[in-house]
């Protein structure tokens, strides 16, 4: 079981502070943007493509975080109401299904990807292609969290959260 958790747990992290270091990049951007608008009149062209690609990460790094702390979308209440056996069948489809959905985005995004990869962003010149390489990679990771939990289901093992970050103490 751990040939795949050890290497869950550091795509974990590196998807935590990316999107981390995102998020307060974002912050600062939006913040120096809004000031050099509204109190020197001068608002920078270039946050707004920046600031669009920051989003995409913090959402989709966000997203797959999420699948590995086993905290996404569900219907606990549905699921918590059928016998054990019921609740591993729906755990399963439910990560049989993230698979599938993930599948789904790597192959519309690698498809974007190529399309657009000769096209350039306007104002900061970067590929359009990198829009869509930034799923492609949440996307290979909600895979690989899924197919963990799959593992941990077959082997009997009860789901617990990935890593716990605790500020106190």
């Amino acid at each position: 079981m751990s040939f795949l958790k050890r290497p869950n747990d550091f795509l974990f992290r590196v998807l935590l502070v990316a999107a981390s270091f995102s998020l307060a990049s974002l912050c600062l951007l939006v913040i120096y943007s809004v000031v050099m608008r509204y109190v020197f009149s001068d608002a920078p062209d270039y946050v707004e493509p920046i600031a669009l690609l920051l989003v995409i990460l913090i959402a989709m790094f966000g997203a797959a975080l999420k699948v590995r702390e086993g905290g996404h979308i569900g219907l606990d209440s549905l699921v918590k109401k059928l016998p054990e056996k019921g609740q591993l069948i729906a755990k399963g489809i439910q990560h049989v299904c993230l698979i599938a959905f993930a599948v789904a985005i790597f192959i519309g995004c690698f498809e974007m990807a190529e399309t657009t990869m000769g096209d350039r962003i306007p104002i900061i010149g970067v590929p359009e292609g990198v829009r869509y390489c930034i799923p492609i990679f949440a996307s290979v990771c909600i895979a690989l969290f899924s197919i963990e939990h799959l593992l941990e289901l077959f082997a009997g093992k009860r789901e617990e959260p990935a890593l716990e970050l605790s500020v106190t103490e």
